[in-house]
């Protein structure tokens, strides 16, 4: 029975999660489909170059609500309701106070950035129109970001899910219409992006109309620690979400030099598809948090480990599926995004797509195990895993390897990487389930 009410829980936070993250990430998927039949390869382009940032701020509204909501379930567990409150009283301050810091960059800085982005010549004016968009309604986006995880975490994903299906087919729709009848270029899929996160949040705030919020905005006295805490329980999903971004910005930059702006646009194609993949491992890693967050205040120890043999069992499966789709129909996948029927993009993205997502078979492990040692409040080691993923190994490897293999070598940079990573997550939770195994107390220690 036990394992059973582990199971039915399990399978409700995570597939609800996945699905909201799937349609999530479908925010770029449509940007980067219509702007490729409206805009072409230099569409492309300018779209993989900006993306980036809009990655860095997702980041940041998943490490604010994450690293938020974390601390929420724990001490919610504790029966620590002033405390609970408090951590989203805090959650909201920070997400506001570092949103008006990112409008500012974007209201004045988007061009500059572009370029230091790598948007040069007729890709500049597209990539600076979607940064200033983005970056100048960053409140939106960091918000969205805090809400879902709190009303998750707050015993209801489907409303968190429903907020983020409904500003996916809502962006769709309105890429449509701002790329194709009003012919609005770049700056309509970025507004089409920020529209639609609006009518999300709207969707959202029915948990507070419908009064099932269970967390409140208090007044509190703002304190440094508390802040600093939810930063350190969210920095892994953060850098999680900012790995991208910098394989984004790095394979860029270094893509540029050897193929030029077709291999940036086919890297834009491979990349697109797989932060779909990554959304999916994300799901997964941001379903089981609320679940081992509530078993840490607990001190369920069974809780917390069947939760993780589950979480490994479904992405180790999902990778395998993934991979082999993703094999088959390489070439199909990429016709998909390259309307002009650019014959080296096709090569080169095809290619890269069969390569390139054979890291995703190791990735998922290691998304789940950052997001795990977050989630039991071991936060440093969640960090570590997500760092060394993110930039420590990745950055070297891309330039070494490219510099051997050309284009072949920035495929396998990511493969190696998450390959090496995998290695070091895997020792690290056999150790920590080994650790609680071997003791008869219920706080788990590291």
């Amino acid at each position: 029975m036990r394992k059973n009410k582990i199971a039915k829980d399990f399978r409700r936070y995570v597939s609800l999660s996945v699905l909201g993250m799937v349609c999530l990430s479908a925010y770029i998927l449509a940007d980067t489909y219509f702007i490729s039949v409206a805009l072409g390869a230099d569409g492309l382009t300018a779209l993989n170059i900006s993306v980036s940032i809009f990655g860095v701020l997702f980041g940041t509204g998943l490490m604010i609500g994450i690293g938020g909501a974390t601390q929420y379930s724990i001490q919610k567990g504790k029966n620590k309701t002033s405390d609970a409150n408090s951590v989203f009283t805090h959650a909201i301050i920070v997400g506001l106070f570092v949103s008006i810091i990112f409008s500012i960059i974007g209201i004045f800085f988007a061009r500059p950035l572009a370029a230091i982005l790598g948007a040069a010549d007729a890709i500049l004016p597209m990539a600076e129109d979607y940064i200033r968009i983005i970056l100048s309604f960053t409140p939106v986006i960091i918000l969205s970001g805090i809400l879902t995880a709190f009303i998750r975490n707050d015993s209801n994903p489907k409303l968190a899910m429903a907020g983020m299906v409904t500003g996916s087919l809502s962006n769709i729709v309105l890429d449509w219409i701002f790329l194709f009848p009003l012919d609005m270029g770049m700056f309509g899929a970025a507004l089409a992006t920020i529209c639609s996160m609006l009518l999300g949040l709207g969707v959202l705030s029915l948990h507070f109309i419908t009064k099932r919020n269970k967390f409140n905005f208090i007044k509190c006295k703002i304190k440094i620690k508390k802040i600093a805490n939810i930063f350190l329980l969210g920095s892994s999903a953060f850098i999680n979400e900012l790995s991208l971004s910098i394989a984004l910005v790095t394979f860029n930059l270094v893509i540029l030099n050897i193929e030029g702006n077709t291999g940036v646009a086919a890297y834009g194609v491979v990349a697109n598809i797989a932060f779909i993949v990554v959304s999916i491992f994300t799901g997964v890693a941001q379903g089981i948090q609320p679940l081992l967050s509530k078993g840490q205040g607990l001190g369920d120890n069974e809780m917390i480990i069947q939760v993780l043999k589950y979480a490994i069992a479904v992405v180790l499966v999902m990778s395998i599926v993934i991979y082999a789709v993703v094999y088959i129909f390489s070439y199909e996948i990429v016709a998909i995004f390259n309307y002009e029927s650019n014959e080296t993009l096709a090569l080169l993205a095809s290619r890269g797509l069969r390569i390139y997502f054979i890291g995703f078979i190791f990735t998922g492990i290691n998304i789940i195990a950052s997001a795990f040692f977050s989630a039991i409040d071991k936060a440093k080691t969640g960090l570590m895993i997500s760092v060394l993923r993110g930039c420590i190994i990745i950055i070297p490897m891309v330039i070494v390897l490219s510099a051997i293999f050309d284009m072949t070598g920035i495929w396998l940079s990511f493969v190696i990487t998450e390959m090496i990573i995998c290695v070091v997550s895997l020792m690290l939770l056999f150790r920590k389930v080994k650790s609680v195994r071997s003791r008869k107390v219920t706080t788990l220690s590291l």
